[in-house]
């Protein structure tokens, strides 16, 4: 059984994210849903893979009837820069310092590198990540037409090579990924 949400603002997070999936592929089953150990909300028989997120006033989801999905939403803020230490490697240092991005703000690239990482924990779905040690870049960031891709290495049981995309708005980072389930 699922926890009622009360909050206010919460709660109209929580129905945002909802109403994307609807609007997203409109026979969803919404009132399936089940929210699994990790916090991750899934269908029990997985006839879709998805991800929501949600911050600030903001909400995104992403839906595929066949690839593993994961997506995140963050606002630029002071306090990824305080955490960065735990979950920046020196392998993303490296290569962020390289990458043409140069007409961004460390705190931009900062929050685009957290939100990847967000979007990966959600691909992966079972927990037990190391954000600093499992996900890292394995060369500089691009970018592309419309957004940056990010390619990682995910080295939780095995190295999977991944590409994380991005887009940055003017007060938000929408980062996305998919894979054959």
């Amino acid at each position: 059984m699922q926890n009622e949400i009360t909050h206010p603002h919460k709660r109209l997070q929580h129905l945002a994210g909802r109403y994307l999936l609807k609007y997203l592929f409109p026979d969803f089953p919404n009132e399936e849903i089940l929210i699994a150990d990790t916090h991750k909300p899934y269908l029990p028989h997985e006839q879709y893979h998805f991800s929501i997120s949600h911050c600030g006033n903001y909400a995104a989801a992403i839906v595929s009837s066949g690839d593993r999905a994961g997506v995140d939403i963050e606002q630029p803020s002071e306090k990824v820069a305080r955490v960065m230490h735990k979950f920046m490697h020196e392998n993303d240092l490296l290569f962020m310092s390289n990458s043409y991005l140069y007409d961004r703000s460390p705190l931009e690239l900062l929050t685009v590198m957290w939100s990847a990482k967000e979007a990966l924990f959600k691909w992966f779905s079972l927990g037990g990540v190391d954000f600093k040690e499992h996900m890292q870049l394995r060369s500089g960031i691009e970018f592309g037409q419309e957004e940056l891709l990010l390619p990682f290495v995910f080295k939780k049981e095995e190295h999977i090579h991944l590409r994380v995309y991005a887009k940055l708005f003017e007060d938000i980072v929408l980062s996305w990924v998919t894979t054959k389930a």
